[in-house]
């Protein structure tokens, strides 16, 4: 990119003055030759000023008119049992809406395979996972592509994402420091949509969980159960969990929908949460608040989400080039489920006692 020094040193006056020429300083008190022979080098080298590159970057009139489409990786009922996905699109939608990008328009997977995707969607934002092969079916037509929850090419395609790992260990040892060390996983099948089949990929939850466990010396393979992300596949992992015996004092749920199925489970056998076993589960969907034992969840901004997707869109279509992967901050919310709660404020009111 051209300088303000660069052209200083072809037209052979001070970085000052050519600054002040640039800018169009009115105080300046210099010769109209001068003037003109520095504007004649700078057009000649292709500089513009900050003014002019912003104005040059300012959203195109055409953005608000580029037809946005969602593809959601996953089935109705998947959508309906884990509402992960179901608020992830609805932040897509809503931040749509506020932009007046009012022709979105929803797509399944079932759409894409048989060629029911609009011949005029250009945009497509990918909630789920999804082989970029199939993709290619209908690649002529697509000019920009944002994942959400999932990773395809990031040398190419914008993403936005969460730390699973980061935010798995941050609940595992929320109930490892408070003496939980009989601790039991309910998850559930990570699979990528390919063509006519799903590829089952291995859940970074569970493999973190695993390798936490394992390094600690408490892994018990008796107690890792893996299913469905549903509140039935929750209940019965459970209920089987129970069944065997020796249960473990506290479980790590990789959803909320699993974790109320779960303690469903628990209650129906006459365990007490948090008193005789203590969960913390994974989302914080609006549900978790609202259960019989109220969720220690960790929190995704799920919704934030799916508004980023949109926003990475927009900047594309306004014309940026490098793409982007945006990691999305968990945290975990302290409910009533783990036990920790009341611990945790009486030790907060021994500080304040104390300071």
């Amino acid at each position: 990119m051209t300088t303000i020094k660069d052209i200083a040193l072809r037209a052979k006056f001070s970085n000052t003055t050519v600054s002040r020429v640039l800018n169009h300083d009115k105080t300046l008190s210099v010769a109209s030759e001068t003037r003109q022979k520095i504007l004649d080098v700078a057009n000649e080298m292709g500089y513009r000023t900050l003014q002019e590159r912003k104005k040059k970057n300012q959203p195109r009139s055409d953005v608000n008119t580029s037809k946005v489409g969602i593809l959601l990786c996953v089935s109705v009922e998947e959508e309906l049992n884990d509402s992960y996905f179901l608020s992830i699109r609805q932040g897509i939608e809503n931040e749509c809406q506020e932009r007046g990008l009012i022709t979105t328009e929803l797509f399944r997977l079932n759409n894409l395979l048989s060629g029911q995707i609009s011949s005029d969607i250009e945009n497509l934002i990918v909630v789920g996972r999804i082989n970029s092969e199939i993709l290619d079916l209908i690649s002529d037509q697509l000019q920009n592509i944002v994942y959400i929850s999932h990773t395809v090419d990031e040398d190419k395609y914008d993403s936005v994402v969460i730390d699973f790992e980061k935010a798995t260990k941050r609940a595992l040892y929320h109930l490892l420091d408070h003496d939980y060390k009989k601790i039991g996983f309910i998850g559930g099948k990570e699979r990528e949509h390919q063509n006519n089949r799903k590829e089952e990929f291995e859940d970074i939850r569970k493999s973190t969980f695993k390798e936490v466990m394992e390094e600690k010396g408490l892994f018990n393979p008796d107690s890792f159960h893996v299913g469905e992300f549903t509140m039935a596949d929750g209940y019965e992992l459970m209920k089987y969990s129970i069944q065997q015996g020796d249960l473990p004092k506290a479980f790590f749920i990789a959803s909320d929908a699993m974790a109320v199925g779960a303690m469903r489970a628990l209650q129906e056998n006459n365990f007490k949460v948090p008193e005789d076993v203590a969960i913390v589960s994974f989302n914080d969907v609006k549900l978790a608040q609202f259960a019989s034992t109220p969720l220690t969840t960790v929190k995704v901004q799920t919704e934030e989400m799916g508004r980023l997707g949109v926003k990475l869109m927009v900047d594309r279509l306004n014309g940026r080039e490098i793409p982007l992967k945006v990691t999305v901050p968990t945290k975990l919310v302290i409910r009533d489920s783990c036990g920790t709660r009341n611990l945790s404020n009486a030790v907060k009111q021994k500080k304040e006692i104390i300071s």
